[in-house]
């Protein structure tokens, strides 16, 4: 690939939410910018692809909601938003439970009818410790007990993580939410939204005046963009930006069956979590739900969990002890690198909502 021999003041590598509020920021105040990534589209994980009228969420459900004002007022500002609740529900071995975990759970699980029946449930079995939790697993029994962890939690989790629970760190839940009224909305954030026409309207309206380069993959013609370019904002996997000097980090990732049906409606909701260990897939994501399409037709996509390797897209760090210990030195390596930014989930190797990278890419320094 031949780039313009005239330096860009803005090099971003990875086109996802990330590197395309940055160069939006960066062509407001007068830089020329260039934005590559090495897949085929631009977006990142937020991508959609329209099949027949729906807007599918290519890599996973992405529901925008924050409680940051100049988050939402900066998006809203760029694309038209549609009220969205985002309500899901878990299946166990085929019975239907409303999440988050709330008072309309606690019927379809116990019968209880009200907050005080539904706490003494709780309290009755509840773990017990006179120390800390150790890991997941203590961690849920002692906040919710038996019943809520054998049925929504245990199953789901080891397929996500791709381990038992008791091998995972308590962290993971510890602010497990629980509501003691009939409130089914996922998120308790101030705003909570859609965007019409799915994302790809505000991605291309943050690219708007930037030179954008797909099917380019960064490591392959390093040299010769980092030489055109002053600096360059980092969105990808910081290990392989250092060739994995001390290591590779692990991630989860995931791998998607979509089918179409010939039928309005498969299950009624946007997300059903598959919470059992038995179905090898964690969630069914019927597309049409989220923005309210009216087609005789739908789509769903099956969701799997897997270990990530090489040539799959990494998408949840696994942040534990050793991953934190080597990421620290990866840090400290990428504190001092003088022309180049890194941000967002792969480039910090933590675990960001999209609101949460919108935040974090309007405070870069440019």
């Amino acid at each position: 690939m031949n780039f313009d021999s005239n330096k860009y003041n803005l090099l971003v590598v990875g086109a996802g939410l990330f590197g395309a509020v940055v160069a939006y920021r960066a062509v407001k105040r007068g830089m020329r910018v260039l934005v590559i990534d090495r897949r085929n589209h631009t977006g990142g994980n937020c991508y959609c692809e329209n099949i027949d009228g729906i807007n599918v969420h290519r890599y996973g459900a992405h529901i925008f909601h924050t409680s940051e004002r100049r988050v939402w007022e900066f998006v809203t500002s760029l694309a038209e938003f549609r009220p969205y609740t985002h309500s899901p529900l878990a299946n166990y071995k085929g019975r239907i439970y409303p999440l988050p975990f709330n008072l309309n759970t606690f019927e379809a699980l116990w019968g209880v009818a009200t907050a005080e029946e539904a706490q003494a449930k709780i309290e009755e079995q509840r773990l017990k410790l006179e120390r800390e939790p150790r890991n997941l697993e203590e961690q849920a029994l002692s906040m919710v007990g038996r019943d809520i962890y054998t049925t929504l939690i245990e199953g789901y989790t080891e397929k996500q993580w791709g381990r038992p629970c008791r091998e995972l760190p308590a962290w993971i839940i510890r602010r497990l939410p629980l509501r003691f009224e009939r409130n089914n909305n996922y998120f308790n954030d101030t705003y909570q939204g859609m965007p019409v026409g799915g994302y790809n309207p505000l991605i291309e309206r943050l690219l708007e005046g930037c030179e954008v380069c797909l099917g380019c993959d960064f490591f392959d013609h390093r040299e010769e963009l980092e030489a055109a370019s002053d600096r360059t904002i980092y969105t990808g996997e910081i290990d392989r930006f250092y060739d994995y000097r001390f290591g590779a980090l692990e991630y989860r990732s995931l791998r998607f069956e979509d089918e179409r049906l010939a039928q309005g409606d498969f299950q009624g909701a946007s997300v059903v979590n598959y919470t059992d260990a038995e179905s090898p897939f964690t969630r069914i994501i019927e597309h049409k739900h989220f923005e309210g399409a009216k087609t005789s037709h739908t789509i769903i996509t099956r969701e799997y969990s897997c270990e990530w390797q090489p040539g799959r897209e990494a998408y949840y760090p696994i942040n534990n002890e050793r991953n934190a210990t080597l990421y620290a030195r990866y840090k400290a390596l990428a504190d001092a690198e003088p022309r180049t930014l890194f941000g967002g989930r792969l480039a910090e190797y933590r675990y960001y909502d999209m609101h949460q990278v919108v935040s974090r890419a309007l405070d870069i320094e440019l």
